[in-house]
Formats: structure tokens, sequence, C-alpha cells
């Protein structure tokens, strides 16, 4: 790599950097009230904390705790800190629950993540620890050179995660060997194309799909995987 390459590359992050804090700051302020409303809901709508924390991978490989509203009853939130993927209409989804994953409402407290520097507010979404194995390790360099994300290109693209999973005999095995490796493809064209620019649109991108509007397709992201057959 250049020297200038070098140094434009060094900008970029301290930019990145920059726009992380001050937007997650903003955010926090402006939705201070309605994310007070969201915990009150939560813990009147089920017995158990407004709040999980799940383990997580984050830059260079390291392990981070990532901030949810608590989606499920206390026995699924304690099944869904051990795991990544929920399948189908899990029934142990909270009535609450459903409403903030259906528009992502869950991820707002990683606004706190992203001041603490365990992530960025575009950026691959973690992993959990147990998927590590099934990075190759020109992956794992890749994918883990920079901070985590509250939103990226893959996530948007793939909005029926949970009923491609419903749909497999085995959801894990499907998850690891089928969605994981497309996610990583995706993430890492993400990097290697990531720009301030791009970063904007992705936030752009990620606010229209929260107020529920259909989002075209991103030509950088493999096609989606298919349905197990």
């Amino acid at each position: 790599m250049s020297l200038r390459r070098s140094s434009t590359h060094s900008l970029d992050l301290v930019v990145k950097r920059g726009l992380d804090i001050a937007l997650a700051a903003v955010g926090l302020c402006l939705l201070a009230i309605p994310m007070a409303a969201i915990a009150v809901w939560v813990r009147n709508g089920s017995a158990g904390p407004a709040f999980f924390v799940q383990q997580r991978l984050g830059r260079y490989g390291n392990t981070f705790g990532i901030l949810k509203f608590r989606t499920m009853t206390t026995d699924g939130a304690a099944w869904e800190s051990n795991n990544h993927i929920t399948v189908g209409d899990d029934p142990r989804i909270t009535a609450a629950g459903r409403v903030l994953r259906r528009y992502k409402l869950d991820e707002l407290p990683q606004l706190l993540n992203v001041l603490r520097g365990d992530m960025s507010l575009v950026g691959p979404r973690p992993e959990v620890p147990q998927y590590l194995e099934y990075y190759t390790p020109e992956q794992r360099e890749t994918v883990f050179s920079v901070r985590p994300g509250i939103t990226d290109p893959v996530s948007l693209h793939l909005s029926d995660e949970a009923s491609l999973l419903a749909a497999a005999d085995d959801p894990l095995n499907y998850y690891a060997h089928v969605i994981l490796p497309w996610k990583i493809a995706g993430q890492i064209a993400y990097i290697e194309r990531r720009s301030t620019w791009t970063d904007m649109a992705i936030i752009g991108r990620t606010i229209v799909r929260a107020l529920g509007y259909t989002l075209g397709d991103n030509d950088d992201i493999p096609a989606t995987p298919k349905r197990a057959s």
C-alpha cells in the first residue's frame, strides 16, 4: 500500500469513528424517551429485565457484550444468549418482541456499544463466538479488521432469515454452511468498497427499512441463499 493510500485510509477511519460518535450521541439524545418507553413496555410485557447482553465477535476477533432490548421470555433470552439464530415464528418471542424485531428496534441499545468503541454504526454484523471456526484465516483477517456494525448491506438484503431457517431440516447446519458463507462474502464485498459516502447511504437505507419501506437489491451482495429443499 502506498504512503498516500495509507494516509487516506487512516484519515477515512478517523472520519468514520468521528461520525460514529457524533451520530450515536445525537441518536441517543433524540431517542432517549422512546427507548425508555420501550424498556418499560418490555418489562411490563413479560417477567425479566428490559435488556440482555450477548457475547459477540468484535474487531480483531475479541469478544464483547452486545446490548439489545429483550425480545424473548426469560427462558428464551437465556437460550438466545448462547445462540445466534431464531427459527420461524418462535413461541418464546414476546408480543413486544415481535414488534421490536420487525422494525429492528431491539437493536437501538447498540448505540451505546458504538459510543464505547465496541461497534460502528455500519459494519459487518457481529457473530457469536461459536461460529468462528467456520471462517477461513483469510476471511478472519478481513472481516475482523474493522469494527462490527449495527447495520450493513448484508442485513438489509436478507430480511427473511428466520423463514429460510424454518424451511431447513437442520437449521443450525443450514446457517453454518449456507447462510453464514453468504454473509461473509457480502461483508468482505462491503469492506473492500467501503467509504464514508457508502456508509451514509447504508444508514439512510436502514432508516427507510425501519419505516417499513421495501428496498431494492444491492449489486455488491451475492444472490440470496436458496431455501432448503
